[in-house]
């Protein structure tokens, strides 16, 4: 019987090559996600299926796809994948961890700066001819050396943008569920804050935290008014991990003074009030986009999705109690 595999994203060719040895390759021509018909009716006949963050993966999709042995989600979360159904219908799934943390670390200290120096607002207020001339108080923005920076989340990514930090000489603090040892606190030169305290001291916020039901709209209005008026707020976590109306209105009335976001509760839609606020820097979910990364994230996933597909544990798998029996 052959092996037919769905792409539902772009990716190198190199790797759709490297995934035509194994079966028949299916890839999604367009850059656009596919919809949930074009998903119903390619999966009927897959055993593999090379998914992208953006499919929604739920027990009615899995339903048509029979013989499907193994999704390979290109991203490190799978919050868009229902893993119980997927194990209960003994489907493996994997994920790309730890390729695209410094990518994302990167974006995330990048948002900081160009959120706290106003970097695209002042762009663009130079470009439309408002700059006349030099003055002490114009176009104001705030430094980001030697100020206190909280990050919720304390996993790779949040310890890389930690090891940034230390070049601003940042005061860094962080809460997590557990506390990381000792040891690796002084290594990094973080302390350990629960995350009421870390809001109201921390100038700049960064979200590095999966998207969980514990953490979904982490940060809301009673969260946000904690913070300093003077704080800014950085997601490139989850959209959903914060409540984005109530930080429309923080932004608006001034409860906290900036904030950068790379990711929405809705995307690819942002809530009403963002784009025209010149205090927020948004960027279209790009936290691994760069050549070094995405190319990474391909490679990682058709390894797990070949070794799924040749009866073989797949280097990154998350339901690893699927293979008890096989």
């Amino acid at each position: 019987m052959e092996i037919k595999i769905l792409v539902s994203g772009k990716i190198p060719e190199e790797y759709v090559q490297r995934l035509e040895k194994v079966g028949r390759v299916y890839m999604n021509p367009e850059e656009r996600p596919m919809t949930r018909d074009e998903l119903l009716s390619s999966l009927r006949e897959v055993q593999g299926y090379l998914s992208m963050l953006t499919d929604v993966i739920d027990d009615s999709l899995l339903l048509v796809a029979e013989h499907l042995k193994i999704i390979s989600n290109m991203a490190v979360g799978i919050n868009n994948i229902d893993l119980e159904a997927a194990t209960r219908r003994g489907i493996m799934v994997t994920n790309t961890p730890g390729v695209l943390t410094e990518a994302t670390a990167e974006l995330a200290f990048g948002l900081l700066l160009a959120a706290a120096r106003r970097i695209c607002d002042l762009d663009q207020r130079n470009r439309k001819g408002e700059w006349k001339s030099w003055s002490p108080l114009l176009f104001l923005s705030r430094e980001v050396s030697g100020k206190t920076l909280g990050i919720v989340g304390m996993g790779r990514i949040g310890k890389a943008v930690a090891k940034r930090a230390l070049a601003f000489n940042m005061k860094v603090l962080y809460c997590n569920r557990h506390r990381l040892p000792l040891e690796e606190e002084r290594s990094l030169h973080v302390s350990f804050s629960p995350l009421d305290e870390l809001l109201s001291i921390s100038d700049f916020v960064s979200l590095h935290v999966p998207l969980t039901e514990e953490t979904r709209a982490l940060i809301g209005e009673e969260e946000l008014r904690r913070m300093k008026k003077t704080a800014y707020l950085i997601n490139t976590s989850r959209g959903a991990v914060v409540d984005e109306k109530a930080l429309v209105r923080a932004l608006q009335e001034g409860w906290i003074e900036g904030a950068g976001l790379d990711v929405y509760e809705n995307e690819p839609f942002l809530t009403p009030g963002l784009a025209e606020m010149r205090n927020v820097v948004l960027t279209p979910h790009v936290g691994s986009a760069t050549y070094e990364t995405r190319w990474k994230m391909a490679e990682l996933a058709c390894e797990n999705l070949i070794a799924g597909l040749k009866g073989e544990i797949p280097p990154y798998i998350v339901n690893p109690e699927v293979l008890k029996g096989k």
